[in-house]
Protein backbone atom coordinates (compact mmCIF):
# COMPACT_ATOMS: atom_id res chain seq x y z
CA UNK A 1 0.00 0.00 0.00
CA UNK A 2 1.36 3.88 -1.04
CA UNK A 3 1.87 5.90 1.76
CA UNK A 4 -0.76 8.50 0.81
CA UNK A 5 -0.60 12.26 2.36
CA UNK A 6 -3.52 13.04 0.88
CA UNK A 7 -6.35 14.48 3.44
CA UNK A 8 -9.15 15.79 2.06
CA UNK A 9 -10.52 17.71 -1.16
CA UNK A 10 -11.21 21.21 0.29
CA UNK A 11 -13.28 22.85 -2.65
CA UNK A 12 -13.63 23.62 -5.81
CA UNK A 13 -13.67 26.96 -7.47
CA UNK A 14 -15.93 28.54 -9.13
CA UNK A 15 -14.98 32.38 -10.84
CA UNK A 16 -18.18 34.36 -11.21
CA UNK A 17 -19.81 37.59 -12.24
CA UNK A 18 -21.97 38.48 -9.43
CA UNK A 19 -21.40 36.96 -6.25
CA UNK A 20 -24.90 37.35 -5.49
CA UNK A 21 -26.77 35.79 -7.89
CA UNK A 22 -24.49 32.64 -7.59
CA UNK A 23 -25.01 32.79 -3.76
CA UNK A 24 -28.57 32.72 -4.49
CA UNK A 25 -28.13 29.81 -6.93
CA UNK A 26 -26.57 27.48 -5.03
CA UNK A 27 -28.35 28.30 -1.22
CA UNK A 28 -31.64 27.04 -3.38
CA UNK A 29 -29.33 23.99 -3.90
CA UNK A 30 -28.88 23.85 -0.65
CA UNK A 31 -25.41 24.77 0.23
CA UNK A 32 -24.88 27.54 3.09
CA UNK A 33 -23.06 30.35 2.88
CA UNK A 34 -19.90 29.52 5.23
CA UNK A 35 -18.21 33.04 4.68
CA UNK A 36 -17.99 36.46 2.43
CA UNK A 37 -14.13 38.36 2.11
CA UNK A 38 -12.05 40.07 0.12
CA UNK A 39 -8.33 38.60 -0.45
CA UNK A 40 -6.42 41.01 -1.89
CA UNK A 41 -2.23 41.95 -2.03
CA UNK A 42 0.51 40.95 -3.68
CA UNK A 43 0.67 37.55 -0.98
CA UNK A 44 -2.05 36.65 -2.95
CA UNK A 45 -0.79 36.85 -6.64
CA UNK A 46 2.04 35.12 -5.29
CA UNK A 47 -0.56 31.68 -4.81
CA UNK A 48 -2.49 32.13 -7.90
CA UNK A 49 0.80 34.08 -10.19
CA UNK A 50 -1.48 37.10 -10.81
CA UNK A 51 0.41 39.30 -9.01
CA UNK A 52 -1.53 42.04 -7.16
CA UNK A 53 -5.00 41.33 -7.28
CA UNK A 54 -8.24 41.83 -5.53
CA UNK A 55 -11.00 38.90 -5.12
CA UNK A 56 -14.10 38.74 -3.01
CA UNK A 57 -15.01 35.35 -2.08
CA UNK A 58 -17.91 33.58 -0.96
CA UNK A 59 -17.93 30.17 0.30
CA UNK A 60 -20.76 27.82 0.29
CA UNK A 61 -20.88 24.13 2.46
CA UNK A 62 -22.87 21.27 1.46
CA UNK A 63 -25.17 20.22 4.32
CA UNK A 64 -23.06 17.07 5.66
CA UNK A 65 -19.98 20.32 5.61
CA UNK A 66 -17.82 18.06 4.19
CA UNK A 67 -17.74 19.77 0.68
CA UNK A 68 -17.13 23.35 -0.28
CA UNK A 69 -17.37 25.82 -3.38
CA UNK A 70 -15.47 28.71 -3.18
CA UNK A 71 -16.92 31.60 -5.54
CA UNK A 72 -14.96 34.16 -6.77
CA UNK A 73 -15.35 37.65 -8.30
CA UNK A 74 -12.21 39.13 -9.53
CA UNK A 75 -11.89 43.03 -8.97
CA UNK A 76 -8.22 42.79 -10.07
CA UNK A 77 -6.61 42.12 -12.14
CA UNK A 78 -9.56 41.84 -14.71
CA UNK A 79 -10.81 38.28 -16.30
CA UNK A 80 -9.19 37.16 -19.22
CA UNK A 81 -11.61 33.91 -20.50
CA UNK A 82 -14.51 32.66 -20.43
CA UNK A 83 -15.10 29.02 -20.14
CA UNK A 84 -18.77 28.99 -18.97
CA UNK A 85 -20.55 28.04 -21.99
CA UNK A 86 -18.35 25.55 -23.05
CA UNK A 87 -19.94 22.44 -23.83
CA UNK A 88 -19.55 19.19 -21.94
CA UNK A 89 -17.17 17.54 -23.47
CA UNK A 90 -14.56 20.74 -23.44
CA UNK A 91 -11.23 20.13 -21.98
CA UNK A 92 -10.52 21.24 -18.62
CA UNK A 93 -12.71 21.47 -15.29
CA UNK A 94 -16.14 21.43 -16.45
CA UNK A 95 -18.78 20.65 -13.80
CA UNK A 96 -19.64 20.08 -10.22
CA UNK A 97 -22.31 16.58 -9.28
CA UNK A 98 -24.61 16.86 -6.55
CA UNK A 99 -26.68 14.37 -5.18
CA UNK A 100 -30.17 14.92 -4.66
CA UNK A 101 -33.04 13.73 -2.68
CA UNK A 102 -36.00 14.45 -5.21
CA UNK A 103 -34.97 15.81 -8.66
CA UNK A 104 -37.96 16.85 -10.27
CA UNK A 105 -38.60 18.97 -7.23
CA UNK A 106 -34.68 20.57 -7.04
CA UNK A 107 -35.26 21.40 -10.75
CA UNK A 108 -38.36 23.34 -10.64
CA UNK A 109 -36.82 25.14 -7.49
CA UNK A 110 -34.09 25.77 -9.41
CA UNK A 111 -35.72 26.81 -12.52
CA UNK A 112 -36.71 29.90 -10.36
CA UNK A 113 -33.28 30.88 -10.53
CA UNK A 114 -32.49 30.94 -14.07
CA UNK A 115 -31.36 27.01 -14.53
CA UNK A 116 -32.29 25.52 -17.86
CA UNK A 117 -31.90 21.52 -18.56
CA UNK A 118 -28.57 21.00 -20.50
CA UNK A 119 -30.39 17.50 -22.23
CA UNK A 120 -32.71 15.48 -20.83
CA UNK A 121 -33.13 14.06 -17.17
CA UNK A 122 -32.38 10.32 -17.98
CA UNK A 123 -32.26 7.06 -15.87
CA UNK A 124 -28.84 4.81 -15.33
CA UNK A 125 -30.07 1.41 -14.99
CA UNK A 126 -32.28 1.00 -11.62
CA UNK A 127 -30.01 3.13 -9.44
CA UNK A 128 -29.77 6.94 -10.95
CA UNK A 129 -31.70 9.54 -12.19
CA UNK A 130 -29.21 11.70 -13.73
CA UNK A 131 -28.91 15.75 -15.34
CA UNK A 132 -26.94 18.40 -16.19
CA UNK A 133 -28.40 22.02 -15.36
CA UNK A 134 -26.61 25.23 -16.50
CA UNK A 135 -27.76 27.77 -13.59
CA UNK A 136 -26.91 31.17 -13.13
CA UNK A 137 -24.08 33.03 -15.62
CA UNK A 138 -23.98 29.23 -17.54
CA UNK A 139 -22.19 27.53 -14.67
CA UNK A 140 -22.90 24.08 -15.12
CA UNK A 141 -23.95 21.38 -12.70
CA UNK A 142 -24.82 17.91 -12.47
CA UNK A 143 -27.83 16.32 -10.33
CA UNK A 144 -28.17 12.43 -9.54
CA UNK A 145 -30.96 11.34 -7.28
CA UNK A 146 -30.75 7.52 -6.43
CA UNK A 147 -33.14 5.16 -6.90
CA UNK A 148 -34.33 3.11 -3.61
CA UNK A 149 -34.30 -0.33 -5.54
CA UNK A 150 -35.06 -2.08 -2.49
Amino acid sequence: MVNNKLLRMDNVGIVVESLDDVISFFTELGLKLEGRFMVAGEWAGRVTGLGDQRVEIAMMVTPDGHSRLELSRFLSPSVVADHRNAPVNALGYLRVMFAVKDLDEMLSRLSKHGAQLVGDVVQYEESYRLCYVRGPEGILIGLAEELNTK
